[in-house]
């Protein structure tokens, strides 16, 4: 496995569509190996592809956390989470505000809206259809992924001056960096 790079604001890519993956084989496992560990060393508990420069419609996620609302979950929420072509297919209309951050945007954070539960269809690791039903953390960092494969990413869904306010942030941590 190896680890690769994040890219970060303001790289145009955070803002393209991701495209679809045709077949899921032994490059896209190890792909998605490598974008989980990825993850990981970067302590975050999602990644997209789009996150590590490829456009297409992966994600991983490792929340350690089991819904207890939806034991019918084909998928043992408690291991990572590979999903492939990720639709969600169902929302609640019941609304949550959760501060989220994103390894794209290093170091900030802000309080987003989205539905409390989501359904989502995706592909697992060996391309078996499936299907999850999410609540709580897992619904809030699945759609914040499944947004960055659409080239959407959290701050879009603040107010303009907060918007604002994490993008001069974030210039002015990149002008240091580059110092």
């Amino acid at each position: 496995m190896a680890i690769l790079p994040i890219i970060t604001w303001p790289d145009s890519r955070l803002k393209e569509i991701s495209q679809a993956v045709t077949k899921v084989n032994s490059k896209t496992q190890k792909f998605m190996d490598d974008m989980l560990e990825t993850m990981y060393a970067a302590h975050g508990i999602g990644l997209a592809a789009v996150q590590v420069g490829v456009l297409e419609r992966i994600l991983v996620m490792d929340i350690n956390y089991a819904s207890e609302r939806y034991p019918e979950n084909e998928t043992d929420t408690h291991e990572p989470l590979f999903l492939v072509n990720p639709k969600i297919v169902s929302s609640s209309n019941v609304t949550t505000k959760y501060k989220e951050g994103c390894l794209s945007f290093p170091g900030q954070y802000s309080n987003v809206v989205r539905p409390d539960e989501v359904t989502i269809e995706y592909l697992d690791y060996y391309g078996k259809k499936k299907l999850l039903k999410a609540d709580g953390l897992l619904a809030i960092c699945v759609q914040h992924e499944i947004d960055h494969l659409n080239g959407i990413v959290f701050v879009d869904h603040i107010s303009k001056l907060k918007k604002e306010i994490i993008l001069k942030k974030l210039v002015k941590q990149n002008k240091l960096q580059e110092d």
